[in-house]
């Protein structure tokens, strides 16, 4: 399968190297490629510019995101959710008939708060929608020709792509989206690399709750010193 990864940080990575691994081909989106190349200095979360990173994966093509969308069969959405619907919204034309599939959250950096969270890696993000809408509903109004799935979005992307590295595989994947061809494609890919429990939450609107979930997903990795886990659902 030819596979889109729009943006370039971390998990986008992470996904990138587990389909490369799989045996997809794979191209990752980003604003500029040239620029993105040129960079030579960590981003603002510590990760090694792009340019170093991919020459160990010879595999990956780097390619704008239009270039990137219009290429692939299968769409992976990592873009930061305060640009991705403007973004996202600029190569539509290249998403129309496709499954996107979405783990952005609608995080604010810095906020103006009264009430600040402090974290060990500066001040808690807010987010934008929360409660009465979510990033991934908006997605889809902005593309109603796409098939947008929202999926793993409760743990990090490098646990995602290794679900086993987590209690053996032992806990919960969570999708939703209003096409159930789109949602049997994630679910596909999802088992491909290594879930065996995948709970569907029905429509997107459930979308709002998975990315209203970051703030208690952080506050467990605090408090378990930084660590990788995993949620069950027992039923």
């Amino acid at each position: 399968m030819k596979v889109a990864v729009l943006g370039t940080g971390g998990g986008g990575r992470a996904h990138a190297v587990r389909l490369l691994e799989l045996g997809h081909e794979v191209y990752v989106g980003t604003r500029d490629s040239q620029v993105t190349l040129g960079r030579t200095e960590p981003d603002f979360m510590g990760i090694e510019p792009f340019g170093q990173w991919v020459a160990d994966y010879p595999g990956i093509e780097l390619m704008n995101f239009d270039e990137a969308a219009a290429s692939a069969d299968f769409v992976i959405n990592g873009i930061d959710g305060a640009n991705a619907v403007r973004v996202l919204s600029g190569i539509g034309r290249h998403l129309a008939g496709k499954t996107l599939m979405d783990y952005a959250v609608p995080f604010i950096y810095n906020p103006e708060q009264a009430h600040p969270w402090p974290t060990p890696w500066g001040v808690m993000p807010a987010l934008d929608p929360v409660d009465h809408d979510s990033l991934g509903e908006r997605i889809q109004r902005a593309l109603p020709q796409a098939k947008v799935v929202k999926a793993c979005v409760t743990q990090e992307q490098e646990t995602v792509v290794h679900p086993q590295a987590v209690a053996g595989g032992d806990h919960t994947m969570f999708i939703a989206g209003e096409h159930e061809d789109a949602k049997a494609e994630v679910t596909a890919l999802l088992r491909s690399y290594g879930w065996r429990d995948i709970l569907d939450l029905g429509p997107l609107v459930s979308s709002r709750g998975m990315e209203m979930y970051s703030h208690m997903h952080s506050a467990i990795q605090f408090a378990l010193g930084g660590a990788r886990f995993g949620m069950k659902v027992m039923r």
